[in-house]
This record gives structure tokens, C-alpha cells and sequence, in this order.
């Protein structure tokens, strides 16, 4: 269970879908006739039709005004959308071939926590809904696959990324010989993505888009509107930010980019194993590590999913031992009767936790509890937990501290490079038939 990031930003692409569909069924009552609709691309044993491009696309276009980003040309965006749904859909197929999924449970929590998020009662968000034409079956099916796509990165690629102390040792002998002073930089990043097996000639082609892309974004054109239209990152349609990171939390070679760049600069053409890559500085402040950090003592008791146990099964177990405990069971005994890790001989107990030090799920619902307080059930890449707090504490950064929040930053630095690596190959052994270049 220790082992850091993600959430926010599914939360991120949650509240952004609920701004573009909004606008999307308003734009649809108006729209003009389309052309009749036809098959635009083959992802593995399933099709995508225009009418499917078309809708993401108008989702898309009114985000971007709403963002007041210039609008790239028709066609551009056209592609750009058409391969963002061919990855999602290699992205599904990956996790239904695997067993991965969401189940109902689940899916209303997580849209009772958006509704929540909104100030609204289940029954008003649902009117809510409605009331912009947006139906609510199709709603959670989208929520549900964004659920499945974080859910399968963390467990392919997050839970699978092991940082070794040596690599922890020359960190921190780095950070003590540039005397960090823990400034941060506000990037945003187009990605040419390049195929594993890429010919010399499929490389060439796409050195000379991505040397386009930077003429065009030195010439002064707005870079995230040149995101838009080159970068196949899934955060092109958000301008390519990545938010404000420290340079050990950036992938290496952008780090190595930014620290050379001037507010507003833009970087070289980069090549990685991904592709290619432009970066620019958005901003740079200064920081400082903090001196203390809020630690917290929690326990939990944990049931694992496997090929015997599934989810269903695990959220039922522990629905029926957090019955026990609210009606008086005590916690300790619980664990030890059930939990499926090292904690259940100690209780449940895991000791004094900081920051990072735990996977994004159960970091998140632990922080939300009060001390005392019993969680839900909720789910991470580990299985089903039951949480509970039982004090707070703030605490200098110590040696030990240091080295967890090395390993973190570490982590952080690979994530991005790990990940789209992942996704490459991933589209690389799906077979894919894009119709749309063909027109």
C-alpha cells in the first residue's frame, strides 16, 4: 500500500466532461444536419463512427471557447479527437481483457461524491442533468470509463514503477550539491507520440510536423491552441499544462529544458522514446521544503480481490465487518480476523503516515476522516480497505522524511515517461484502422 499520485486527475477530466456536455446538448439542439454516418476507425473488434468522432468533437470545440482558446482548423481537430478515442478505446479493451472493471457500487459513490462536490443531492443532480439534455445512463457509462482507465494506469503502470535507494542516495547527494532552493516551474508540453517500431521514414514525417509546431509556437501563435492541434498528450484540449512542479518532480528531459528556458521561452524540438516534445515555460516561482508536515496515525483492515475473491464479493465482506464495528465490534479484532496484509497482527495498525506515503485512494479518503472516524469502503490498486484515523500529528522533516519525499519526487519524475511508453505499446499491439486518413 505504499505508493504515491493520481486522483485529481480523474477529478480533473470529471468536471471537465460535466462543463463540455453541458454545452455539447445545447450545441446539438441547434446543430445543423450532419452527413450520414459511416465507420471511421477499427480498434480492434469494435468500431468508431463519425456520429461518435462528431459528438466528442463538439464536447471538445466548446471547451476550447469556453477556455478562449483559438480554434485549430476543422480537420486538424478532427484527427486529434479521432486518435484521443482510439486510445481510450485501446485503454478499455486492455481492462475488459483483463477482467478489469467498475461495478455499480462503486460508480454511484463516485457520482454521489460529484454530486456532493456540487453542493447537490443525488435527486438535483440528476434534474440537473436533465435539465441540460444530458441523458444520465450515458453520463455514468462515460464516468465509469474514465474510472476504468485510471484504475488500469495504476495498477500497469503506477503499482508496477520501483524507485531503489541507490537511486534515492544520488538524488539527495544531488539536491545537497545544487543547494535546491525548491523552485517550481509551470510547463505546458505538445507530444508527438511515435509507434514502438517506428520506420526511419514514419520518424522523419513526424520531426517535420513536430519542427512545425515549434516554428509556428516561436513565431509567437498561442501554444495552447498548437497543443490542440499537434500534441496526441491526453492533456492537448487543456493546453498541454502540466501545473506547477518542482524540476525533480519533472520527467528528465523536461526538466532538463525548463531549467534552461526564460519565462515564455520555448524549448528545442526534445526526442524521447515517446517521440517528440516541445516544452514551454508558462512561469517560475520560488519555494522552500516545508519545515513540518502533518503525519497521521491510521489502521485499516484490508481484503484483497483476486481470481477467487472479486469486487463485489471484498465490498461486501467489509460492508458486513464495518457493520460490526459501528454496532460496537472492536476495530483491532476485526483486523486481525480479516485484514490481508503485515498490519493484521498489529491491528490493522500502519503507524505514523506522512504525506505521499500512501496510494492516492487511501490517502485521499483518510485525509476526509476525522479522528476516530470510520470511512466508507473504498477501493485502491491493493483491494477493498476500511479506514480509521485515530490521531494527528505535525512533525519536523526528518532524515527518514527526506528520503520518502526523495523517493516521491523520484517516482513523479518517471511516471509521465512510464506511462506514455505504456500507452504506445499498448496502441502498438492493438490493431487499429484509421479510415479517416484515408480521406
Amino acid at each position: 500500500m505504499i505508493m504515491p499520485h493520481i486522483i485529481n486527475r480523474l477529478l480533473a477530466l470529471i468536471f471537465c466532461f460535466l462543463g463540455c456536455l453541458a454545452s455539447s446538448a445545447h450545441a446539438a439542439s441547434q446543430a445543423e444536419p450532419i452527413e450520414a454516418d459511416h465507420i471511421v476507425a477499427i480498434v480492434g473488434d469494435e468500431v468508431v463512427t463519425y456520429y461518435e468522432l462528431r459528438s466528442r468533437l463538439q464536447s471538445a470545440l466548446k471547451q476550447l471557447q469556453k477556455q478562449g482558446t483559438p480554434l485549430p482548423p476543422q480537420d486538424i481537430l478532427e484527427r486529434q479527437m479521432l486518435e484521443r478515442v482510439i486510445m481510450d478505446r485501446v485503454q478499455l479493451q486492455a481492462a475488459k481483457d483483463t477482467g478489469l472493471r467498475v461495478d455499480d457500487i462503486q460508480l454511484d459513490q463516485a457520482i454521489g461524491r460529484i454530486a456532493a462536490n456540487n453542493k447537490l443531492t443525488m435527486a438535483q443532480f440528476r434534474e440537473a442533468l436533465e435539465k441540460d439534455g444530458i441523458e444520465y445512463a450515458k453520463f455514468r457509462e462515460e464516468i465509469r470509463s474514465e474510472m476504468i482507465m485510471v484504475r488500469l494506469r495504476e495498477r500497469e503502470v503506477d503499482s508496477r514503477l520501483v524507485i531503489s535507494d541507490g537511486e534515492v542516495d544520488n538524488y539527495l547527494a544531488s539536491q545537497a550539491a545544487s543547494g535546491s532552493s525548491g523552485e517550481e516551474y509551470q510547463l505546458a508540453h505538445i507530444l508527438l507520440r511515435a509507434p514502438e517500431s517506428a520506420s526511419p521514414e514514419q520518424l522523419q514525417k513526424l520531426r517535420a510536423r513536430g519542427e512545425q509546431a515549434l516554428k509556428r509556437a516561436r513565431a509567437g501563435e498561442n501554444f495552447a491552441e498548437l497543443t490542440a492541434g499537434f500534441s496526441d498528450a491526453p492533456d492537448a484540449l487543456q493546453g498541454g499544462n502540466l501545473g506547477w512542479r518542482s524540476l525533480e518532480r519533472l520527467p528528465g528531459l523536461y526538466a532538463e529544458a525548463a531549467s534552461r528556458l526564460q519565462d515564455g521561452q520555448v524549448s528545442d524540438l526534445l526526442r524521447s522514446s515517446a517521440g517528440f516534445h516541445i516544452v514551454k515555460l508558462i512561469a517560475k516561482r520560488g519555494g522552500s521544503a516545508p519545515a513540518s508536515v502533518q503525519q497521521t496515525r491510521a489502521r485499516h483492515i484490508l481484503v484483497r480481490i483476486n481470481e477467487v475473491v472479486s469486487e463485489a464479493e471484498a465490498r461486501r465482506k467489509l460492508e458486513a465487518v464495518r457493520e460490526r464495528i459501528v454496532n460496537g465490534v472492536d476495530f483491532a479484532e476485526q483486523a486481525r480476523l480479516y485484514s490481508q496484509d503485515g498490519s493484521a497482527a498489529k491491528g490493522g495498525d500502519l503507524g505514523w503516515l506522512s504525506p505521499g506515503d500512501t496510494v492516492p485512494e487511501f490517502e485521499r479518503a483518510m485525509d476526509a476522516l476525522k479522528v476516530n472516524e470510520l470511512s466508507p469502503v473504498i477501493q485502491s490498486p491493493f483491494g477493498m480497505h476500511l479506514i480509521q484515523v485515530q490521531e494527528r500529528r505535525e512533525r519536523d522533516v526528518s532524515v527518514e522524511r527526506q528520503r520518502g519525499v526523495a523517493r516521491q519526487a523520484l517516482r513523479e519524475r518517471k511516471l509521465d515517461d512510464a506511462f506514455q511508453d505504456w500507452l504506445r505499446q499498448l496502441r502498438d499491439r492493438t490493431y487499429v484502422e484509421n479510415r479517416l486518413e484515408e480521406k
